[in-house]
């Protein structure tokens, strides 16, 4: 961990009950997470605060996933990307162009979310929701 301080964690989904819902279960997992309902709500919070992760769905207003991410690159390139889509024509569009991101698509089960997160930051595989 770093310094001893909790992993931090950028929400980016549009959907009300999904982005609660995952910020919950992150939040129990033992991370610090930040929720937005869109990509341009999160480049001010990218600009001013330090995340470790950035959780973005990939469909959404405005700004989609992909476009977030890379301006998350030019922002903070330490922030590790992970993306979570119901499309799956999406799903290979942001592999491809983002190649080093984990694509979890919806419908997941909130341990499998946890797990992927965990495996990012290279913890422990323990995950008990």
């Amino acid at each position: 961990m770093n310094n001893g301080s909790k992993l931090r964690i950028l929400l980016a989904e549009d959907e009300d009950a999904m982005r609660t819902y995952i910020a919950r279960a992150l939040e129990n997992a033992g991370y610090e997470v930040v929720s937005v309902d869109r990509g341009t709500s999160a480049i001010p919070h990218l600009e001013n605060e330090h995340f470790d992760l950035l959780l973005s769905d990939i469909v959404m207003p405005e700004m989609d996933g992909i476009e977030l991410a890379q301006r998350c690159a030019e922002i903070t390139p330490r922030t590790k990307v992970m993306f979570i889509t119901g499309f799956a024509a999406v799903s290979l569009r942001a592999s491809r162009e983002q190649p080093h991101a984990k694509v979890l698509s919806k419908p997941f089960h909130l341990r499998d979310l946890v797990l992927e997160v965990k495996q990012t930051f290279g913890e422990a595989q323990e995950v008990s929701l």
